[in-house]
């Protein structure tokens, strides 16, 4: 092989190699491209890494709340209503996700509005129950038992009458959903005395149910400073209770137990220990 032909054979060479090069190279920026091109795709089509803090719309009513979620590019949906009468007629009982949520723009917040109309229910006989039986009636009708009023009898705990706003309510009589009911109950003077039970760590709801059952009232219901509205007050659990449970002591039934409430962990965990 003459020079010539050894330096054309170097040229051929050089060239297939530069064009394999320059080919990976086509392909290397390629593929960067259309990996860019794909991640601009997917942040715009997900707002990736755009998620945004769901705001609290408990307590609001759903004009308000509707511009708030406007704002925040949310849509509202009323899924659900209930009857709470302790709370603005409309106003929005609770929400999911929950406020504080990371979610993304254009998210559908399923709402639970207060009813606008009250609901009515039949008052139910309740006379010649137990006080538990009594109990769990009430909670199936939706009514809400308030004050133990105890009055000498036989038997301990047995319904004597049914109370409604101050009067005696006969049963099939149409009241609001949630209504206080108080019950009028027997009390033997040979078994008029109980133990009163320690609910700290309970919610109130909660709370006050073990203390209805356990034939003792509520009292005063304070809330420290971490309770700023309704939701709060759901959420608030008993830190103290006076007078406190003891195995020795024990108190005339119907007798008045009150609690103090908190959301603050740190109250709640120092009280439980």
């Amino acid at each position: 092989m003459n020079s010539k032909d050894s330096e054309n054979q170097k040229k051929g060479f050089l060239s297939k190699y530069n064009w394999i090069v320059k080919n990976l190279l086509m392909a290397v920026v390629l593929v960067a491209t259309l990996f860019i091109v794909v991640n601009i795709y997917l942040n715009l089509a997900t707002h990736h890494n755009k998620e945004i803090e769901v705001p609290d719309f408990t307590n609001m009513n759903l004009e308000d709340a509707k511009k708030l979620a406007d704002g925040y590019k949310l849509e509202l949906d009323v899924t659900d209503s209930v009857y709470i009468p302790r709370m603005e007629r409309g106003y929005i009982y609770s929400q999911n996700p929950k406020a504080g949520s990371k979610v993304k723009k254009g998210r559908r917040i399923l709402i639970t509005q207060n009813a606008v109309e009250e609901k009515k229910v039949e008052m139910p006989s309740l006379v010649g129950y137990s006080l538990r039986q009594a109990m769990t009636v009430l909670a199936s009708k939706g009514l809400t038992l308030g004050k133990l009023i105890y009055k000498n009898d036989i038997a301990t705990n047995n319904v004597l009458s049914q109370q409604y706003k101050g009067r005696i309510i006969e049963a099939g009589e149409m009241i609001p959903s949630q209504s206080v009911i108080n019950l009028v109950l027997g009390l033997n003077p040979n078994d008029d005395q109980a133990f009163v039970p320690y609910v700290v760590g309970y919610k109130y709801n909660v709370a006050k149910d073990v203390l209805l059952e356990n034939s003792f009232n509520i009292g005063r219901v304070r809330f420290d400073e971490s309770v700023v509205n309704y939701s709060d007050s759901l959420d608030a659990v008993v830190y103290r209770q006076t007078p406190t449970t003891s195995n020795t002591t024990s108190y005339k039934r119907g007798h008045t137990v009150n609690l103090f409430l908190s959301k603050d962990p740190e109250k709640i965990n120092s009280a439980n220990e």
